[in-house]
């Protein structure tokens, strides 16, 4: 995500990490997450034919794929793909189905999934103090939030999320990846104003929201996200990067195939898989699509995040009604969902990060090319009425 601007010279760290199999990435330490029950996704390619209009313009789909620096586009229409392309824009050769994509934040959002899993099952509770799961952080920033402070990104500790500024929290936590201890940074983090009353995008809330699952199930990342995987059919292994103690960056280092994130958003729309089985209940799906606050809502987030989305739990809302929702992280990682329709687009990309104009625009292009192909595949009222009574 974008987030305030600095005047720092330094190039972010954000700006030269590998976002196309990220695995192959010099130092860096990755867990495999098996994919043990593929079930390949249905393909029915047909002509995908949209206009977008933003920036000052109406833009085609390869108009609208290269102003924002599109890596791979998937569209599905109720489960079944009918668009997808690849494109090379960071010098990898052979980009394709079998390449995975870091989805940086979109992390964020398969956390949510885990979080929302734990609820379902009964094992976490939304209003359980944080500390009664992580007693390490008494004493920090943390010492009073709860857990659904974390989940909406409403803790109120003191945190910037300026991967620009290199001696930020932000950076310095991302910086533990590899060699350092995450969980030790989070403890350094101080109050600030009290928890639910102001939204800050903050990586930290996540790592500790991931640290509070982990002791209500007994799962660390990446096996959860290895039964996730395994309980949604993924076809393919995925990777997540892990500091020197083994805690996973739950808040922004997952990588998948393209195919893969599109069961991510498919899990969104009704909280169950292609089998029928539940994962999530009714209405931690539908909460998770909202968001939590007014403050939270469409258009009501700072400016310099987006006017195109609010903040649901761990999700991005894109209309104040629950309908639409997307995944979002840097550098234009997406993987949206229509909640009425069942239609599901992924769209990774690769565009410019220390320039937080270029940035912001490209992100608010998507979000605008996002609808305008969710709009393609409009159901009939006969599929609405049977799906949505």
């Amino acid at each position: 995500m974008i987030h305030v601007p600095t005047t720092s010279k330094a190039g972010s760290r954000l700006s030269t990490l590998r976002f196309t199999d990220p695995q192959h990435e010099p130092g860096w330490r990755h867990v495999v997450v098996p994919a043990a029950d593929p079930r390949p996704l249905a393909s029915a390619p047909r002509a995908c034919e949209v206009s977008v209009a933003g920036a000052g313009r109406r833009h085609t789909l390869p108009e609208w794929n290269d102003a924002t620096w599109t890596t791979s586009l998937l569209v599905l229409e109720r489960g079944t793909v009918v668009h997808e392309e690849y494109s090379d824009r960071d010098g990898a050769a052979g980009v394709g189905p079998q390449t995975l994509f870091l989805g940086a934040s979109m992390t964020k959002s398969v956390l949510a999934h885990l979080v929302g899993r734990a609820v379902t099952d009964g094992g976490l509770g939304l209003d359980d103090p944080v500390t009664r799961y992580v007693p390490e952080l008494t004493g920090s920033g943390y010492d009073g939030t709860t857990v659904r402070d974390v989940l909406t990104m409403t803790s109120g500790v003191d945190w910037v999320e300026d991967h620009r500024d290199p001696g930020s929290l932000a950076s310095r936590l991302l910086g533990c990846f590899p060699d350092g201890d995450s969980r030790a940074l989070l403890r350094e983090v101080r109050p600030g104003v009290a928890p639910g009353t102001r939204w800050v995008y903050n990586t930290a809330d996540s790592q500790v929201l991931d640290w509070v699952r982990e002791r209500a199930t007994g799962r660390v990342y990446a096996d959860d996200v290895a039964r996730l995987w395994r309980d949604l059919g993924c076809t393919s292994a995925a990777v997540v990067a892990v500091d020197r103690t083994g805690t996973a960056l739950a808040g922004g280092g997952l990588a998948a195939t393209a195919r893969d994130w599109a069961r991510i958003a498919l899990l969104a729309v009704d909280g169950t898989t292609d089998d029928g089985t539940r994962l999530l209940d009714p209405g931690w799906v539908a909460a998770a699509a909202r968001s939590s606050y007014g403050f939270t809502g469409v258009g009501r987030l700072p400016s310099s995040i987006t006017t195109l989305a609010g903040f649901g739990l761990h999700w991005w809302p894109l209309d104040d009604e629950g309908v639409r929702l997307t995944a979002d992280g840097s550098r234009g990682q997406f993987a949206a969902a229509d909640r009425h329709t069942g239609a599901v687009v992924v769209k990774t990309s690769l565009w410019p990060y220390d320039d937080f104009l270029v940035d912001r625009q490209a992100r608010d292009l998507s979000y605008l090319g996002l609808h305008a192909l969710l709009d393609l595949l409009a159901p009939t009222e006969t599929h609405l009425k049977e799906h949505h009574p």
